[in-house]
């Protein structure tokens, strides 16, 4: 292939699809039955709108169900989106950079998609930006995507970029120019591993999803064959503070292929961190609606009234919490939550006073007679993020005691310290060993497919309000 510079191609009304027909179905009815299919069968991820998606680019009928995991998350934000920016590998013409169109429409059979002209004149300028259609003819990876988007959106308007030879650093100036607000969605076109014997795939895609959870930049393209694209992206979402959320990992031996030689597939949606309250994030206001919440759900078990608690908008919003008991003398008496948010905050902190008061298998059920001494506290958890480690040496470097709630997963153990425990365990390797053996393993256990995530709480104690 030939590795100069492209020339740009002057503009031409739309560019035709190029692959309908053999990687989707080129009828629009018989398209539009396969969406839906894929979608319909999509398990349902909770959380707020995704800013970043990574979707695998094969036909449809090998990664079709993959790729919907996560369009699946656009159902309830396609009001809001109306840009998507598009970012997929050339794999007929190599390029220097990032290779942008000349026209000013991308077909499917569903119909047209406009390109967003102003935001690709917005580019210009960039040294390793490029403008031909030369790239994006023939290119699968970039025009695979389009019927899911039109079947989930509706209309919007289209940023497609080729990546080629691309350093993350290059990638990511783009990606910041274009990032915009909740009205544009980024999304990363790339498979994982090719051609690998079914067990080896499975164990290096396992390594590279791990690694894009960590948001690494230095993938390569024998990992995902979008990793220039990828690399730029996760420069940014790191700097941005963006976590990423697993939807789902497979290759072509588990759908359409023989194991023999397959390839894999992954969906991954990544968030920008939620906003706060304006001008009340961790607050008094906060920590008495919070407390006042989990202190009248118990109440309301023990047959007592209510008490006037003040309300709080923040307590409508999906969260994740943890209530914790202790008695008079400062004894743990219960301690009930949950790591991800599944519903509103009001409802998860009523859920888990409750079953830190009644439900926590390591004490009895409380009685009337201590309530009055229970003092109540209120973890509220940021979303959970990847982090590596290797040893015990470079956990040290990594966590921060007493900041830092870690999440151990290992083959179906699995585990949390709040970030209050470090007061029990401040060492590092003691910290760990007991998050271990809450999991059921040897404290000394390591194994190089653990999974570990860290995360932040805001803490609200009686009397620290």
């Amino acid at each position: 292939m030939n590795t100069a510079r492209l020339a740009p191609t002057p503009a031409a009304a739309t560019r035709p699809a190029a692959v309908a027909g053999s990687f989707y179905p080129a009828q629009a009815q018989a398209l539009r039955a396969a969406l839906a299919q894929y979608l319909g069968a999509a398990p349902p991820a909770p959380g707020p709108p995704p800013k970043l998606l990574l979707v695998p680019h094969a036909g449809y009928v090998y990664s079709g169900a993959m790729a919907a995991r996560a369009y699946a998350l656009l159902r309830g934000a396609a009001s809001g989106i109306s840009r998507v920016v598009l970012l997929g590998p050339v794999h007929r013409v190599a390029v220097r950079g990032l290779a942008a169109p000349a026209v000013q429409a991308f077909a499917t059979p569903l119909g047209p998609v406009a390109l967003d002209l102003d935001a690709l004149a917005g580019l210009r300028g960039l040294p390793q930006v490029v403008f031909s259609d030369v790239p994006h003819a023939q290119e699968h990876s970039l025009e695979v995507q389009l019927p899911f988007l039109q079947t989930c959106l509706g209309n919007f308007k289209l940023v497609p970029l080729a990546v080629g030879e691309a350093s993350p650093a290059a990638v990511a100036q783009v990606l910041e120019r274009l990032w915009g607000g909740p009205e544009t969605l980024i999304v990363i076109s790339s498979d994982l591993s090719h051609y690998l014997p079914y067990e080896q795939a499975q164990a290096t895609d396992q390594a590279t999803v791990q690694r894009i959870e960590s948001l690494a930049t230095d993938l390569h393209p024998s990992q995902a064959c979008g990793a220039r694209a990828l690399n730029g992206a996760l420069l940014l979402a790191a700097r941005l503070g963006l976590r990423a959320q697993r939807l789902g990992l497979c290759n072509s031996g588990d759908t359409a292929g023989p194991r023999e030689r397959v390839v894999g597939y992954a969906a991954l949606a990544l968030r920008e961190p939620a906003p706060a309250v304006a001008g009340l994030p961790g607050d008094q206001a906060l920590g008495a609606a919070l407390l006042g919440a989990a202190r009248n759900a118990i109440n309301q078990r023990l047959g007592l009234p209510a008490q006037a608690t003040p309300d709080h908008p923040a307590l409508k919003q999906p969260g994740a919490s943890f209530v914790t008991l202790h008695d008079a003398r400062g004894q743990l008496r219960g301690c009930i939550g949950t790591l991800m948010a599944t519903r509103q905050l009001i409802d998860d902190v009523r859920h888990h006073a409750v079953a830190a008061a009644f439900n926590d298998p390591r004490f009895a059920p409380l009685k009337l007679a201590e309530w009055s001494g229970i003092e109540l506290e209120v973890s509220l958890l940021d979303a959970p993020q990847p982090v590596a480690f290797n040893s015990d040496a470079q956990a040290c470097a990594v966590l921060r005691p007493g900041v830092d709630g870690l999440i151990f997963e290992w083959q179906g153990h699995r585990s949390t310290f709040l970030p209050q425990v470090w007061q029990q365990l401040p060492d590092v390797s003691r910290f760990l060993g007991a998050l271990k053996r809450k999991a059921g393993l040897p404290e000394r256990f390591w194994a190089p497919d653990m999974r570990w995530q860290r995360y932040g709480v805001r803490q609200f104690s009686e009397g620290k309000v």
